[in-house]
C-alpha cells in the first residue's frame, strides 16, 4: 500500500466528521509509542510550554543519572540515547526557544559528567556539533532572545574552558 501525500489526507480530513476525527486519533495513538506522545503533547502539555521543558529535563537528569560510566564506550551509547529522546521531545514542540533551552541543558550535562568528555574525542565531537546548532537556531530567532542565549552559550562554553 502506498501512503498518500500529507496534501491529500489533510484534504480528505477536512469532510470527516469530529467522531470520525476524534476515532482516527484514537486510532493513530494505538499504533505507536509516538504517536501517543505526540498526542499527550499537543492535549496536555503545549499549553504550559515552561512545564514541558522542565519535565523533559527531569527526564535527562534521570537518563544522565543512569549513565554507565565505568568506559567512555558505554558513556557514548547512553548519551547518544538521551540526545536522541532529547530531539524526540523537541520535534514534538517545534519552538525554537524549547530547543534552545534543552540542548543547552543538555549540553551541560555532559559538561558535569564524570569522568570528563573531555577524555574522549568522539564526545567533545559530539558536544562541538550541539553548539554549532545550538547557535544556528538561535540566529533563527528575535534579536533579544539571541541576546539571551548568546549569553547562556557563552557561560557555559567557559564552562567548558
Amino acid at each position: 500500500m502506498k501512503a498518500a501525500t500529507l496534501a491529500e489526507i489533510k484534504k480528505e480530513l477536512k469532510h470527516k466528521s469530529e467522531e470520525e476525527l476524534l476515532s482516527y486519533c484514537l486510532s493513530l495513538s494505538r499504533f505507536k509509542k509516538e504517536n501517543k506522545e505526540l498526542l499527550t503533547y499537543l492535549l496536555f502539555e503545549a499549553a504550559n510550554e515552561e512545564g514541558y521543558i522542565q519535565s523533559v529535563k527531569d527526564e535527562i537528569d534521570l537518563q544522565f543519572s543512569e549513565i554507565n560510566n565505568k568506559n567512555y564506550y558505554w558513556m557514548k551509547k547512553t548519551i547518544r540515547k538521551v540526545l536522541r529522546l532529547t530531539r524526540k521531545y523537541i520535534r514534538y514542540s517545534k519552538k525554537k526557544t524549547t530547543e534552545v533551552e534543552l540542548l543547552i541543558y543538555f549540553c551541560h550535562k555532559m559538561l558535569s559528567l564524570s569522568p570528563s568528555i573531555k577524555g574522549n574525542t568522539v564526545l567533545i565531537n559530539l558536544y562541538d556539533r550541539l553548539i554549532i546548532s545550538i547557535r544556528k537556531t538561535i540566529n533563527k530567532m528575535e534579536e533579544d532572545l539571541q541576546y539571551d542565549y548568546n549569553l547562556q552559550l557563552e557561560e557555559m562554553l567557559e564552562e567548558k574552558s
